[in-house]
This record gives structure tokens, sequence and C-alpha cells, in this order.
């Protein structure tokens, strides 16, 4: 037997809370240390989305000096549109520029005429017959075998 009144496992007990306590001091070290990045993300967040907030507005208000366009109208843009790009603005003015009394460009005289060549024709082709119906019409003529049936063909085609 030994003549030592402590155990030899009682000489790690004060080394052991010598380590705790740098182990606490660690984890509050760590604690700050996330406490401290979490702050500086939010502030680069906010920074984040108030840059990208003014570049939407900027680029909407190029757009709209450029086309002339009332500067109010950006309030409309900026909530309707949640990509906002040059080409995003043009479209929603095209789409939405009678509200704001942006006039559409004039046509030129050539495409004017070729309209309104088109509106004739759309004209023609509505009121005209389709070859199958001219056909079928002629067929009915030709096979009818009395006055009766011939007046019915000519009234019931109106």
């Amino acid at each position: 037997m030994s003549n030592n009144y402590w155990d030899e496992d009682e000489d790690d007990l004060d080394t052991d809370n010598e380590v705790q306590m740098d182990g606490s001091d660690l984890l509050k070290k760590l604690r700050r240390a996330k406490r401290s990045d979490e702050k500086r993300i939010k502030e680069l967040t906010e920074q984040l989305e108030n840059l990208s907030k003014s570049q939407r507005e900027r680029v909407v208000k190029e757009v709209l000096e450029k086309k002339g366009v009332n500067p109010k109208a950006q309030r409309l843009i900026l909530k309707d549109l949640d990509d906002i790009s040059e080409d995003s603005v043009n479209s929603w003015l095209e789409d939405n520029g009678d509200l704001f009394g942006l006039v559409q460009p004039e046509l030129s005289e050539e495409k004017q005429l070729n309209l309104a060549a088109l509106r004739q024709q759309d004209v023609v082709t509505q009121m005209g017959y389709t070859p199958d119906r001219a056909e079928d019409l002629l067929n009915r003529v030709m096979n009818a075998t009395s006055a009766e049936e011939l007046n019915d063909l000519i009234y019931s085609q109106q």
C-alpha cells in the first residue's frame, strides 16, 4: 500500500477542469463568431436588396425617359414585373402603353396598304362559298325534280 492519501484518479480532475474551462471559452467564442457572422450576413443581404431595387428602378426610369412616358408608370411596372430588363419593360409598355397615352408608332404607307388589302381579302372570303358547297348546290339544283324543290333551294340559301 501506498502512503499517499489521494488517489491517482483525483490528479486528473484538476486538468479536466482546466480543459472544460478552455472548452467553454471556445464555445463562447464560437457563439460570438456565429452571431457576428449572422449579423454580417444580414447586413450584406440588406445591401444586396437595396442595390437590386435601385438597379430595377434605374432600368425602368431609363426606358420611360427614352419613350417619353410619364414617370409615374414606374410604380405599376415594378409591381407587375418580377424580372426587370429593358426588353421586359418595352414589352410591358407595348401592352399597356395606352394607359399612359403612349402612341404606337405609325405604320408606313406600304404597311397600311397591305393591311387594307388583307382586310378586303377577309371580307371576300367570309362572304364567299367554298368549292365543295358550290358543287353541292349545283348538284342539288341539277337533281331537283320539281319547281318546289328549286324554290326550297333558292330560299334556303339566304
